[in-house]
């Protein structure tokens, strides 16, 4: 004999499988997925579908023009189409942003699992060096060394935000591996004569990816705003195809801040990053349920 279950019942959601099926359980991360998609092919694509060569040619008779077909968010100051500048600047934008976040989480990461689990004087040196760079602020010292520097590499602007941006997240992950390192799969490992590399590599680390996940994403949008801001400032050398290149010279070159007709050019590098910052933010959640199984519970969320 069957029996059912009373109508009135509530039913649980059948667990997410695979990444896909996290990604597609909830409206808001399908959205900042394809907003991430989309910023990866403008950063790809971009110089195939807008060639800098024709796209940023200056064209006087097109100055602050409105919304056509052709360039459907208008022209800057010299009649260069706003959509284009806006493609070709994705490449710069997350180059610098991918490249500080990923150096950010190797020394972070690094100085972190050393200390926590080696402890003792290692331990009390790696955290010296670490204080230090906590309590130096951050964007007077990218912008003392940036001037200093001369940096016209994008490479550079990388290391310098990389360099000024890991104390936090070694100490987070210093916390986490204290944490870890009293566990009894640790002990296992220690039992087995593993060695401390393949313990904080194979055994640690993977019970901390999804912060570490988490920080890598969020580190994105750090370097982002730290470099649009030296970009903003005119303290590095530039190119016209960069969103912080836009904000600068519509503040303080082209007078666009003083006419209506620009306000599609002062306001695009804005929402450029702001949407950016936004997919980030919407995949967090799923990437957090992708490196730990325990929120996997299928619940409605």
């Amino acid at each position: 004999m069957v029996i059912s279950a009373p109508a009135d019942t509530p039913r649980r959601r059948a667990p997410s499988s695979g990444v896909v099926g996290i990604f597609l359980s909830r409206p808001m991360r399908v959205v900042g997925l394809i907003i991430l998609v989309l910023y990866l092919f403008m950063a790809i694509l971009g110089p195939v579908v807008f060639p800098p060569s024709v796209a940023l040619v200056a064209n006087p008779a097109k100055i602050y023009q409105g919304p056509t077909w052709a360039d459907p968010l208008g022209t800057d100051f010299q009649g260069v189409s706003v959509l284009a500048e806006i493609v070709l600047g994705a490449r710069g934008v997350l180059m610098v942003g991918v490249g500080a976040a990923f150096l950010i989480v190797i020394i972070g990461v690094g100085m972190g699992l050393m200390a926590g689990f080696t402890g003792g004087f290692v331990d009390a040196v790696l955290m010296r060096i670490t204080d230090v760079f906590i309590a130096i602020p951050q964007f007077p010292l990218l912008l003392l060394v940036a001037t200093i520097l001369n940096a016209s590499s994008p490479w550079l602007i990388i290391l310098m935000l990389s360099l000024t941006s890991w104390g936090g997240l070694a100490r987070a992950v210093r916390s986490l591996t204290l944490s870890l390192r009293e566990r009894d799969f640790v002990e296992a490992a220690r039992g087995l004569r593993l060695g401390t590399r393949l313990i904080t590599t194979r055994v640690i680390l993977p019970n901390m990816l999804s912060y570490v996940a988490m920080n890598f994403m969020v580190s994105i949008t750090g370097a982002i705003y730290a470099e649009v801001g030296l970009l903003f400032l005119g303290i590095t050398p530039f190119t016209p195809d960069n969103w912080g290149v836009m904000l600068h010279e519509a503040d303080g070159v082209s007078g666009a801040l003083y006419t209506s007709s620009s306000i599609l050019y002062v306001l695009s590098p804005m929402i450029a990053i702001l949407l950016l910052q936004a997919g980030i933010i919407f995949v967090l959640g799923a990437l957090d349920e992708v490196f730990n199984p325990r929120l996997r519970t299928g619940a409605t969320r």
